[in-house]
């Protein structure tokens, strides 16, 4: 019989690797563009 199973390794995939920095980057890029949006309105006004 033979042993040529070889080990699960880490995927190279870059969704998986983004998909654990959403928790983090969802809410800064939802401030920042809240905060360029008010910036604006001030301005405009």
């Amino acid at each position: 019989m033979s042993d040529s199973h070889q080990p699960p390794t880490a995927s190279d995939d870059p969704m998986e690797q983004v998909v654990h920095q959403i928790p983090w980057v969802l809410p800064l890029a939802g401030g920042l563009l809240m905060f360029l949006l008010a910036f604006i309105a001030v301005m405009m006004a």
